[in-house]
């Protein structure tokens, strides 16, 4: 099952490259917000539902937007600078509308309310990937942009770590 997932998931990001080719310097990840048990997608998240897809026609960033049974997946470019890598500030700001849409609609009766997990993912060299889990947060947890912003700088900096020293060991 995970090779097939693994597939899939490489699948969607080269859909993505050949979609909307990438900057020189630009890698591809998925941002996904998972429900770390059960559901979160529209059937059983409406209330949440209405307030992220309101918050994207308003911000309209350069992404693509998936819906899993499991939860959002973004589809974006970071740009890879001087200081690692910088995802753009309308992502952060999409990423804690949907968290806290997420919140609102558990406090209006959307279920499963289980915890959100925050993960950044990246394929390698079209063969493997990598991921680091960001976060995790409940729906009555305190949701701070600048908090979201620097655990993702952080797990920006591993992914970047990791794929400098595979490309160093010929890998």
């Amino acid at each position: 099952m995970d090779a097939e997932w693994q597939q899939t998931f490489r699948n969607r990001m080269r859909g993505l490259e050949s979609r909307r080719p990438p900057q020189a310097g630009d890698i591809a990840l998925s941002v996904k917000l998972r429900v770390v048990s059960g559901c979160f997608h529209r059937e059983h998240s409406p209330y949440a539902y209405q307030a992220i897809h309101s918050h994207l026609a308003s911000s309209a960033p350069d992404l693509e937007f998936v819906e899993h049974e499991s939860g959002p997946e973004l589809l974006v470019y970071v740009a890879v600078a001087t200081a690692g890598l910088t995802l753009a500030k309308s992502v952060i700001d999409l990423i804690t509308a949907i968290i806290k849409a997420r919140s609102e609609g558990v406090k209006k009766g959307d279920r499963p309310n289980d915890p959100l997990e925050l993960i950044i993912r990246r394929v390698e060299d079209g063969t493997g990937f990598h991921e680091e889990i960001v976060l995790r947060i409940g729906h009555n947890d305190p949701v701070d942009s600048k908090v979201i912003e620097k655990q993702i700088a952080e797990a920006l900096r591993k992914l970047h770590e990791q794929k400098s020293s595979s490309t160093e060991d010929g890998r």
